[in-house]
Formats: C-alpha cells, structure tokens, sequence
C-alpha cells in the first residue's frame, strides 16, 4: 500500500476514482493511456519528486475504481504532480468551476496533442483578431455541415488568453 496508508474506503464511482480514471484517460502521451503499474511505478522511483510516495499498482487500482478513496495527502500530491494537475482537484476542495476549468485544460492539452489541430492554432498566432474571428466562423461553419455541435465540449465560450 501507499505510504500513509487509507483512511477510509469509498463506494466505487467516488470523486476521486472518477477524476484518477479522467485524468488516466486523458493526460498521457500520444499512443496508449498509462497503466496502473507505470504511473505507480514512476512515482515509487521518483522519491525526491514526489515526496517519497510508494506506491503499488494494486492500491492505484483500488483507488481507481473506488475501493479506497481517502488516501494520505501526500498521495494526492503526488499523483497530482505525476498529472500535472493541482492537488485540489484530486482532494476535492476545488469548486465545480474551478474543477471543470481543469478539465477544459487537460482536454485542450490532448487536443493540442493533434498534429493538425497544433498546427492550425500555431498559424493563427499573430493574425489580427478579426482574422481569427473570421478562423473560428470557417470552423463552426465546417462543424456544422459535418453535424457536430457548434462548440467542441471544452469551448464553455471563454475566450483564451
């Protein structure tokens, strides 16, 4: 088990297991979703990164699919390091927003993953704002005859810096 060990088990479909099973899908490099065993053994090796967390492939599991959901602090540190997430979106002290803002990102960091769609939001780096309004109206115009929504699901109207 986990250093720190569990305080507690949870039913599955926990917060927790859900936003370790999000990020599990999302946040890896193109290819293959990470495994259980890779990311616990990652985070085992990195002593001095992760803050001397061990960790097993078997208690990951129970995390994942909720038989465990109340592990020590510094697991969630260091599984939110390991994602590049903030550790309150794994503890749960963020608010929907603040949750849902995390979500949208890793979701624009896997769609950057595409060739075509980092090429395409790199050519329109520089271009006048109206030149990119105009981008964006071609877009939603070819979403719409392809019957897509008019707003990928992590657009949420907000404009990027």
């Amino acid at each position: 088990m986990a250093v720190g060990g569990d305080r507690s088990a949870g039913e599955a479909g926990s917060p927790l297991a859900e936003r370790l099973n999000y990020l599990f899908a999302n946040m890896h490099p193109p290819g293959a979703p990470y495994t259980n065993g890779h990311v616990a053994d990652e985070i085992s090796r990195g002593t001095q990164e992760y803050g001397g967390v061990k960790l097993t492939e078997q208690y990951l599991s129970m995390l994942r699919n909720g038989r465990r959901a109340n592990p020590s602090p510094d697991v969630l540190r260091a599984l939110a390091k390991f994602f590049a997430v903030p550790v309150g979106y794994l503890m749960g002290d963020l608010s929907a927003s603040q949750a849902e803002r995390v979500e949208e990102e890793v979701r624009f960091l896997v769609a950057m993953r595409d060739q075509r769609v980092r090429a395409i939001a790199l050519r329109s780096v520089g271009l006048p704002p109206e030149v990119q309004d105009s981008l964006n109206t071609i877009i939603a115009q070819f979403r719409q005859q392809m019957n897509l929504p008019a707003d990928p699901p992590d657009a949420g109207g907000e404009e990027r810096p």
